[in-house]
């Protein structure tokens, strides 16, 4: 319990003390506790194919800039002398308590950002209680990641393959690694136009990276001639014989609830009508992203149709959310218009390529202190007190998309 109670976690807001008493010994953080921050740092120590990979979006980054002018277009409104001694943010998530509402995104290919990668992000969402979710497109084999976190809480996000058995293979292996949740990424069946990128010639999958899974899976060896060490450009080309497939429907889900037994999130949704056929899927999630800005240039602030999707789903789905998390104020914003959790991606990942784990777990600390701080200074102890009503449309905000 936070605030001074004991036996339900960690009190996020002591992280604020610990800084100023580091401080006195002449200690100050090594990176920003304004997370919004950190991309300039990165943009100035990453090399330039890397950091377009971290840091860049679709097009000329006008849906990563909707993702954030979205959180601005709405203000939270304090509410005074409640009491907020006592804060407890554990949330139901997917069949899960989790202690707080924040996880950890799926990044693929973490090696560009730093030689810990997936390894040491892992590690860092252990040790603060966050849950991980593994990338189909990590660069690191699932199962040394899954060893590394321990006992903690693992989701496994799939790029879902051309060839079934490859993907059958996936699944059985994420099962194994102990992780009780998929999320299928279905924005990403073809690649964005990414000038970052693109201006660099740069892909990481081209060097071999993000690519372990596949190297180490047997039903993707069976179709290489022989070893990856001996043709590695080879196994790259059919990594991405296999990679995406723009043909798949609704009626394909079936496929993968046949072949995962445990909560199927789908990662991408951001129309109200989408989150419906959700529902008659039968799907347990869905996560309201626009893959941060990376996929489709122009597109809505994922924020803006959160509360349509939120009401399309009503209670038959859990709804998470993310693009354009920043800030703990960004984390109350999304939960009061109906998300049950956020996935935090690039500020992670900023702090991995700047300080390595201990980066990843300033990120982590920063944020949910801040977010606890906000919600309390706010008037209220638990994510289940938030609602619509804690906030209003800034003075000019247009109307919430299918608002009527």
């Amino acid at each position: 319990m936070s605030g001074g109670g004991a036996g339900r976690g960690i009190d996020w807001t002591a992280y604020q003390q610990e800084i100023f008493r580091k401080g006195v010994a002449g200690a100050p953080p090594r990176l920003p506790t304004d997370l919004t921050r950190l991309e300039e740092l990165v943009a100035e120590r990453l090399g330039a194919g890397p950091v377009g990979t971290v840091v860049g979006a679709a097009g000329d980054g006008r849906t990563a800039r909707a993702n954030r002018e979205a959180f601005d277009q709405w203000r939270i409104v304090p509410r005074m002398l409640r009491d907020v001694r006592v804060r407890d943010l554990a949330v139901e998530v997917l069949g899960r308590r989790l202690p707080v509402p924040v996880a950890l995104a799926p990044v693929g290919a973490l090696a560009v950002a730093h030689p810990g990668a997936e390894r040491a992000a892992a590690r860092a969402a252990a040790a603060q209680g966050v849950p991980f979710v593994l990338s189909s497109s990590s660069s690191t084999p699932m199962e040394e990641v899954a060893e590394a976190m321990g006992d903690g809480e693992r989701w496994f996000q799939l790029y879902w393959a051309k060839d079934r058995e490859v993907t059958k293979s996936f699944l059985a292996r994420a099962r194994a690694c102990g992780c009780t949740a998929l999320l299928v990424t279905l924005d990403t069946w073809l690649l964005g136009w990414r000038p970052a990128d693109l201006d660099q010639a740069y892909m990481p999958f081209l060097h071999g990276v993000g690519t372990a899974n596949h190297f180490t899976d047997p039903a993707f060896l069976a179709g290489l001639a022989r070893p990856v060490e001996e043709d590695p450009q080879a196994a790259v080309t059919h990594f991405f014989r296999l990679s995406g497939d723009p043909g798949k429907t609704w009626e394909d889900l079936a496929f993968l609830r046949e072949h995962w037994q445990g909560p199927l999130v789908l990662k991408g949704i951001q129309h109200p009508d989408d989150a419906r056929r959700a529902v008659d899927a039968g799907v347990d999630g869905v996560v309201v992203s626009n893959h941060g800005g990376r996929q489709v240039n122009g597109a809505v602030g994922s924020l803006d149709v959160l509360p349509a999707v939120v009401g399309a789903a009503g209670d038959r789905l859990d709804v998470l959310f993310d693009s354009g998390v920043r800030t703990g104020d960004d984390v109350l914003k999304a939960l009061a218009l109906g998300a049950r959790a956020v996935l935090l991606g690039r500020p992670y990942v900023y702090g991995l390529a700047l300080d390595g784990e201990p980066g990843v777990e300033h990120v982590v600390r920063t944020l949910l202190a801040e977010f606890e701080l906000t919600l309390a200074l706010s008037g209220f102890t638990s994510p289940g007190e938030l609602g619509p009503d804690c906030l209003v449309r800034a003075p000019g905000a247009g109307p919430v998309p299918w608002s009527g």
